[in-house]
């Protein structure tokens, strides 16, 4: 079986990304072009707390996906602590003209351009104020789901939550192992050994990587936010239906530089092929993955690994030579036909 298949066309995507909406320099229509113009074929613009459709830049060969990103901070009115937990949510909509806002509270909403943009939104869910907390949480991310939203939880080190707390959220469907945007800024925004601990939690989530890009400087700069972090969607068809099926789906994996060519499994043995690398992991929920490095000088291309019978979930990493990771997400023994991978 095809855990990524070489008959299928991948797609690449940015996720999360900010515009003139909200705290971004570039318009919606500067931030098209320059991703159309690097390759890619899809990106979400999610400003804060401002739900836009962009349908009028979507074109035969590049989709925009609507949604928007909220936060949940301990200060009732959203003020900014650097040293405070904190929660970032990024929601994208199942139809392309779903402008809902989800627990209206307008002091989370000093990032949005003040243009009457927000009237005459559906507003929908408990506009209280929003409380840090697991309860209220979930409770916003139920909402989000039955209004129409995918939720995914945004860069896990810069939201500097206890890992408890991330366990106990329900309904997400895909974690940001890598924001390039917050990576840029402290090297540590890759968060494969979190993602481990939520597949061995079993908790059936997937993952993806994305720019988080505000453009603050210019593309060229050292400390450009763009083009590092991307997501391969690999849908049954390029349509807008089509690319949030298949992220529904988990049909996608994160990347940072590094593509995927091919994942098969048979007989317990997994193969991969994949562009030029370092390094090739396949974890299991053990101590002890498989792996193989490159000699000096050489890279790897493919590997041929045998799984443990009792691998908890399995999922794959690649590393190249400039430190640029690229992460399936994990499936479980179920889904691949493994023993029941109980230990």
């Amino acid at each position: 079986m095809y855990l990524i298949p070489p008959h299928k066309k991948q797609y690449r995507a940015n996720l999360h990304c900010h515009s003139v909406l909200s705290d971004g320099h570039k318009t919606p229509e500067e931030l098209k072009e320059m991703y159309k113009a690097e390759g890619y074929s899809i990106l979400a613009i999610t400003d804060h707390e401002r739900p836009a459709q962009h349908q009028d830049l979507a074109d035969e060969d590049f989709i925009m996906l609507t949604g928007y990103e909220c936060y949940i901070r301990p200060h009732p009115k959203g003020a900014y602590d650097i040293y405070a937990s904190d929660v970032h949510l990024n929601l994208f909509a199942r139809d392309p003209m779903n402008l809902k806002m989800i627990c209206f509270n307008d002091c989370y909403c000093r990032y949005v351009k003040r243009d009457n943009a927000l009237d005459g939104l559906i507003r929908v869910g408990s506009e209280r104020p929003r409380e840090y907390n697991t309860e209220y949480i979930n409770e916003y991310i139920r909402t989000a789901k039955e209004h129409g939203y995918l939720v995914a939880y945004n860069h896990p080190y810069g939201s500097m939550e206890d890992e408890k707390d991330i366990f106990s959220y329900e309904g997400l469907f895909s974690l940001e192992i890598c924001n390039y945007g917050s990576y840029r800024t402290n090297y540590l925004e890759h968060c494969g050994a979190l993602y481990d601990k939520i597949l061995g939690k079993k908790m059936h989530l997937f993952c993806h990587a994305a720019d988080d890009n505000h453009n603050s400087y210019p593309v060229d700069h050292p400390k450009s936010d763009s083009f590092g972090a991307f997501t391969m969607i690999i849908p049954d068809e390029f349509t807008y239906d089509g690319v949030i099926n298949a992220m529904e789906k988990g049909e996608m994996y994160a990347s940072m530089g590094p593509v995927f060519h091919e994942i098969s499994l048979e007989d317990n043995k997994i193969h991969i092929e994949c562009s030029d690398v370092a390094h090739i992991f396949v974890y299991m929920g053990s101590k002890k993955p498989k792996y193989l490095h490159a000699a000096e000088g050489e890279v790897l291309t493919s590997a041929d690994l045998e799984l443990d019978p009792n691998a908890r979930y399995v999922r794959v990493s690649i590393l190249d030579s400039k430190g640029r990771w690229a992460d399936t997400r994990g499936f479980f023994p179920e889904e691949i036909g493994l023993a029941s991978g109980a230990r």
